[in-house]
């Protein structure tokens, strides 16, 4: 039996299912865009970007960062699904700014007698980190040369999404590929 505020969810799907009509969303994202960011509650990602059902795969992990399973997803999107670009959306207040990779895998430790053997991915600069992600989807042998990349933080007190002037292709150079800082101007996707 569940329990607890799963229990609630568990009814909210029930109602959910009473409702149901046979779904006409496609299983191949109809904007060909998957987004990856992080699992923050306050991150509304279909609210924000004014997605449907049907619309993008959204992939999300603490921090939004890029982990093996992130491009294990994006593989499968883009090769079993046709996706062709790639969103990464990190936000300024992120809990994974506020502790260092040996203080979290120490916490765990603590908690469960055992080191974790990933790494944890903390972070403290969304910009440096959106760089380096960018950089490594660049340069990964599974994702499709054509792949467009672009990068965005959040402002989750204010709502505004800022794009890193980075948006590339992974065909365009590597390493020496030139990093401009974010940009000044906000696009607000939530009106």
């Amino acid at each position: 039996m569940v329990r607890g505020r799963t229990q609630e969810l568990v009814r909210n799907a029930e109602l959910y299912h009473r409702r149901f009509e046979k779904s006409s969303a496609p299983a191949n994202p109809r904007t060909g865009v998957a987004v990856v960011t992080c699992i923050d509650a306050r991150l509304n990602i279909y609210g924000m970007l004014g997605l449907a059902e049907g619309d993008a795969h959204i992939i999300r992990n603490a921090g939004g960062v890029i982990t093996d399973d992130v491009v294990r997803s994006l593989a499968a999107s883009q090769h079993l699904t046709g996706t062709s670009e790639i969103m990464l959306i990190m936000h300024d207040g992120c809990r994974m700014r506020t502790i260092t990779d040996d203080e979290f895998a120490d916490k765990l430790q603590a908690a469960s007698g055992f080191r974790p053997g990933w790494p944890p991915a903390g972070f403290t600069d969304p910009a440096q980190e959106l760089r380096r992600a960018m950089d490594a989807l660049r340069h990964n042998p599974f994702l499709l040369n054509s792949t467009r990349i672009s990068g965005f933080i959040y402002n989750e007190r204010t709502g505004n999404l800022r794009e890193l002037e980075l948006d590339t292709l992974l065909t365009q150079p590597g390493p020496t590929a030139p990093v401009v800082g974010v940009v000044d101007s906000a696009v607000d996707l939530g009106s």
